[in-house]
């Protein structure tokens, strides 16, 4: 879903990408939402969810429990879920901030965008950066290795 119009991006080849990153991962069966929004609704969220100020470029909303998440990032359309397929959560990336991240590492808006695909992803299997002992870096590195993400 795109829900923001400060940027604007070509959209298949990020589906694509985030076809081959299910692939990669196993999950090709599993349903994600990702919705890209504009700097001030992902402000937003993250006030509300992590409790700090102004935008970042992705969060992850990781479902617990079988449970769908709070977050309507989603308005499904009227077709019919994958019987075998599991929802693992919604991601919200914010273009604005992937180009000020793609300006500031010296790559493009794609490959920036594609890297918060994958890191998106990654939360939603559960890795967390923030408290694990390395573990989410090194799957991510290797990833990115192999996706040509480096």
């Amino acid at each position: 879903m795109n829900r923001q119009r400060e940027v604007r991006l070509a959209l298949q080849p990020l589906k694509a990408f985030f076809s081959q990153v299910k692939r990669e991962l196993g999950i090709e069966k599993s349903e994600i939402t990702i919705c890209l929004v504009s700097d001030a609704e992902i402000a937003r969220m993250n006030q509300d969810f992590r409790k700090k100020k102004g935008p970042t470029d992705v969060l992850s909303f990781r479902v617990q429990k079988r449970s769908r998440p709070r977050v309507a990032l989603r308005k499904r359309a009227a077709k019919t879920s994958n019987r075998d397929s599991t929802f693992l959560g919604d991601i919200a990336i914010s273009p604005a901030a992937a180009r000020r991240n793609a300006a500031r590492y010296g790559h493009n808006l794609t490959h920036e965008m594609r890297v918060l695909i994958l890191h998106g992803v990654l939360h939603l299997l559960g890795y967390d950066h923030e408290a694990d002992q390395g573990q989410m870096e090194r799957m991510e590195a290797r990833l990115r290795a192999k996706l040509r993400l480096t």
